[in-house]
């Protein structure tokens, strides 16, 4: 069986007062159905340009992803996008933020009753029934993040792509919605390709971590397959993992990559 996301030889170069400046060169990447994958590196690696470009918000310059096969051109509803803002529109209950998204997708085929069920459904699967009515500006930070993740699942995407969605969170914050991510993906099987900076995050939610050299001119260094149950399969415990030897192993490998094969120069400086 075919991966799911298949990147091939990807490079991407943009544009700059001072001249080309390439970003990304030889990425080469597969992603199977129901996967956790997890892109970290220094700042300047690409990792949000790799993530850009399986979003279609960015063509790649060279190279070919592609989706079931299909050749990514563009944005689709086949990817949902979570960003670290959440991106709500603040006059817009949490239930028409996702209805937004819903009508999108589905408003050709759909009557406006099952439009909010779908809304509604989402919603209820990251735990924010009760804030349905709510405006952005009467939750809290990790509240619009769910919703964020809400509105993004809500679309039924092959993929959910997220680009640090708890970066701008306190830690207990981001601990919690860590948690409720598991369950998401444990409940959905949802395929997910998320950027991070936090290698506890990456070692704990990933299925297979993707490592990437320092920028310009970056490219995948080093694929860490996470010795740990699949994520889609049971949601892993915090605390277990504190003593878990394979999580352990996992963690020091990723360490180990960035902060020895990798330096950052500006370390080195």
């Amino acid at each position: 069986m075919k991966p799911m996301l298949q990147i091939t030889d990807v490079g991407m170069t943009f544009a700059t007062k001072r001249g080309p400046f390439v970003a990304l060169q030889g990425v080469n990447l597969d992603v199977e159905r129901g996967q956790f994958v997890s892109l970290i590196g220094h700042s300047g690696c690409g990792k949000s340009t790799l993530l850009n470009l399986v979003a279609g918000l960015t063509t790649p310059t060279s190279g070919v992803l592609l989706l079931d096969d299909r050749e990514l051109r563009g944005p689709g509803p086949d990817r949902g996008v979570v960003f670290q803002n959440h991106s709500l529109l603040p006059w817009l209950s949490c239930t028409d933020n996702v209805l937004l998204a819903v009508e999108r997708v589905f408003g050709a085929t759909e009557g406006r009753a099952a439009l909010r069920q779908r809304a509604l459904d989402a919603l209820e699967l990251v735990g924010l029934t009760h804030a349905r009515d709510k405006l952005p500006g009467e939750i809290s930070g990790g509240m619009k993040q769910r919703v964020g993740i809400a509105r993004a699942l809500a679309m039924k995407p092959k993929m959910l792509l997220m680009d640090e969605p708890f970066g701008a969170l306190d830690a207990l914050t981001r601990a919690r919605l860590q948690d409720e991510l598991m369950k998401i993906v444990a409940a959905t099987g949802s395929t997910v390709m998320m950027v991070t900076h936090d290698v506890d995050e990456a070692v704990l939610l990933s299925d297979r971590i993707v490592m990437l050299t320092n920028g310009p001119a970056a490219t995948i260094g080093e694929v860490l397959d996470v010795p740990l149950p699949a994520l889609a399969q049971q949601p892993r415990e915090r605390l277990a993992m504190a003593h878990n030897p394979d999580y352990l192993q996992a963690r020091e490998a990723v360490l180990e990559f960035l902060y020895s094969k990798q330096a950052h120069v500006e370390a080195a400086a």
